[in-house]
C-alpha cells in the first residue's frame, strides 16, 4: 500500500514524523483529560463547601440570662450571715457581674453595671481597712469629700484612668465595719446618683455596728 500523503507536507510522513504526530496527539489527549479531571474535582469541592455553608444549621448564640442582683445578694447574705447591700440603678443598666471577690486581704460583694457609657462598680468591702479603696483604685488617693443625703463620702478623681483600670471617678464611705465604694469609668453625676441611692443601706449597716 502506498504511503498516505500528508497535505501539509505534500508528501508521505516519515516514520519519525508519524511517531511525533502520535506522541503530540497523546499529549493533547492527556492534557485535556487532566483538565476535565481538575474541573470535576473543583466542582466536587465547591459542592462540599456549599453543603457546609448552606446545609449546616446555624443561629445566634443565646443571650446570657440576666443577673438578678437582689436574688444573688440574698443568697450571699445567707451564706455569709451578714447584711449585703442591693444597689438601685436605672432599669436600662445591664448587670455584668454580681459576686464576692477580693484583693487578697479584703473580700468584697461587687456588682458591675454597664450603663450606656462606661461602667459603674458598687462594692461592699467586708471589714475593710482604711486603705482598701486606694488599693482597689490602683493607688489613687482621695482628693476631697462630699456630703450626700447627710452622709459624708470621700471623693476620688483619678487623674490618669489608664493606670487605674480606666477608673475615672469614685466615692467611698464607711458603713459599720464595712466600706462602700462606688467607682468606675463614669462621671461625678452618675456616681453621685448611685451613692445617694445607697444612703439607707449605709445607715442600716452603721446601725448594726452601733
Amino acid at each position: 500500500m502506498a504511503a498516505r500523503i500528508v497535505a501539509e507536507l505534500g508528501r508521505p510522513e516519515t516514520p519519525e514524523e508519524t511517531a511525533a504526530r502520535k506522541a503530540e496527539s497523546s499529549r493533547v489527549h492527556r492534557a485535556s483529560r487532566n483538565t476535565r479531571n481538575l474541573l470535576a474535582a473543583l466542582l466536587v469541592t465547591l459542592a462540599v463547601v456549599a453543603v457546609i455553608i448552606f446545609g449546616v444549621p446555624r443561629g445566634e448564640l443565646p443571650a446570657p440570662e440576666p443577673i438578678d442582683v437582689a436574688a444573688v445578694a440574698a443568697d450571699t447574705s445567707a451564706a455569709l450571715e451578714r447584711t449585703v447591700i442591693v444597689p438601685e440603678v436605672p432599669d436600662d443598666w445591664a448587670v455584668n457581674r454580681a459576686s464576692v471577690d477580693g484583693d487578697g486581704s479584703v473580700r468584697a460583694w461587687t456588682v458591675v453595671y454597664a450603663p450606656e457609657r462606661g461602667f459603674v462598680n458598687v462594692a461592699q468591702g467586708f471589714d475593710a481597712d482604711a486603705a482598701w479603696p486606694t488599693r482597689v483604685l490602683s493607688g489613687s488617693g482621695a482628693t476631697g469629700t462630699t456630703t450626700l443625703d447627710g452622709i459624708e463620702w470621700s471623693v476620688y478623681e483619678v487623674s490618669d484612668p489608664a493606670t487605674a483600670g480606666n477608673i475615672s471617678y469614685a466615692l467611698s464611705t464607711p458603713a459599720g465595719t464595712d466600706t462602700i465604694l462606688v467607682y468606675g469609668a463614669t462621671d461625678a453625676a452618675t456616681a453621685t446618683a448611685v451613692a445617694e441611692d445607697l444612703s439607707d443601706d449605709v445607715r442600716a449597716l452603721r446601725a448594726e455596728d452601733s
